[in-house]
């Protein structure tokens, strides 16, 4: 007879257990601290944060909410798949802030300066961050160079590259900091909602981009787990030189993975930015959260990219909730301090598949010996009544 497995043992609802276990614990921290600032209004706030888009006062004004947030979850899932995907090829792309710039400054000069249509735009933005995720790539396969160290670097000159290429004339609006209005500059340029708007009040900003961005999602699943491509490139994230004397292209491996984490950032911009949800300011001086959100939700996600999807969408959720607080009173950015929580917390998480495992195995233990117990007195009066 087939043994039946303990579902505590099962890989993916470990996962999903200690994801689980972070946003508790994140959230009760972050609730503390509420605590600390005014109790009064504690309860209220973290269930502001929690609850996000349902605490606004109408159905039309909570569908609204809702797809913004959903607006914003697509570029974050974009990130963290791209953060998700060098990870699982044993790279840390922390540069793809960084992509995520390039693509939102080559889709937006394609688009108010050279007027190209919203795909041509999105590949452009695409290309342009897998050629920074490339030179990355490139400095750690010939140069050894960490890509944690190049891609910080990167992130900075392509943050102040991008202010000095969309300054443009035929880009920057010319009454304030910001690009032009896609909705006026070139309203061909917008993704379009495919009729998705009508399900969130109309709101103009949930497009194909949130579909696209799941089916991105499936596809890098699918990549990493069912393809001869996939296994090489796990292959040499696992160990550079095994890879090396099995035949596969190391080198070559780490400058596509890198290039494909870019062009996944890119395009993520490109999801925002040709959305017409926001435009670019051109006078910012500090990196797009983004990117670095995109690892919150990577790590919470299980480094799954299936996982990933409703990770984004929570950590998206939280940082809207998060301004909806009564901010006389408390800070919006305690969302963004749950957030980091929930980061520094799924670090713990093999401790916490490592406790889990050893209580799991205590307990079969335990069950194994009352049970060989029960055999044993089972047998013993067996033979008693034999004789």
């Amino acid at each position: 007879m087939k043994e039946k497995k303990n579902l505590l043992k099962n890989p993916s609802f470990q996962a999903i257990l200690t994801s689980l276990l972070c946003i508790v614990l994140g959230l009760l921290i972050g609730y503390i601290v509420l605590l600390l600032i005014n109790p009064a209004g504690a309860g209220e706030a973290i269930g502001t944060i929690l609850i996000n888009f349902l605490s606004r006062n109408s159905q039309a004004a909570q569908l609204k909410a809702l797809g913004n947030t959903l607006a914003k979850t697509a570029p974050l899932l974009m990130c963290a798949l791209s953060i998700c995907f060098c990870y699982k090829v044993g790279l840390f792309n922390i540069g793809a802030a960084g992509q995520y710039e390039a693509g939102a400054c080559m889709g937006l000069y394609a688009a108010l300066a050279w007027h190209m249509p919203w795909f041509v735009c999105l590949v452009l933005a695409a290309i342009a961050g897998a050629v920074v995720g490339a030179i990355s790539g490139a400095l750690k396969a010939y140069r050894n160079v960490n890509e944690v160290i190049s891609g910080i670097m990167l992130n900075w000159i392509l943050l102040y590259l991008s202010n000095m290429i969309l300054v443009s004339p035929s880009v920057k609006d010319v009454t304030s900091p910001y690009t032009i209005r896609l909705a006026s500059g070139n309203p061909k340029a917008l993704i379009p909602t495919a009729g998705l708007n009508t399900l969130f009040a109309n709101n103009k900003t949930v497009t194909l981009a949130i579909p696209l961005s799941i089916l991105f999602a499936i596809l890098i699943w699918v990549i990493l787990t069912k393809t001869k491509f996939g296994y090489e490139l796990r292959a040499t994230g696992f160990n550079k030189e095994a890879a090396k004397y099995a035949g596969m292209k190391e080198k070559q491996n780490i400058i596509i993975t890198l290039a494909i984490g870019g062009a996944l950032a890119g395009i993520g911009a490109s999801f925002l930015f040709l959305s017409g949800y926001q435009e670019w300011s051109t006078t910012q001086t500090s990196v797009p959260a983004m990117g670095f959100n995109g690892i919150a939700a990577t790590f919470l996600g299980g480094l799954h990219p299936i996982g990933t999807i409703f990770a984004s969408f929570f950590i998206q959720s939280i940082t809207d909730g998060g301004a909806l607080i009564n901010k006389s009173v408390y800070p919006s950015q305690i969302s963004d301090l749950i957030s980091s929580i929930i980061i520094y917390l799924c670090g713990f998480v093999l401790f916490f598949k490592f406790a889990l495992n050893n209580w799991v195995s205590k307990r079969e233990a335990q069950v194994s010996k009352v049970d060989g117990q029960v055999i044993k007195a089972d047998d013993k009066d067996s033979k008693g009544g034999d004789k």
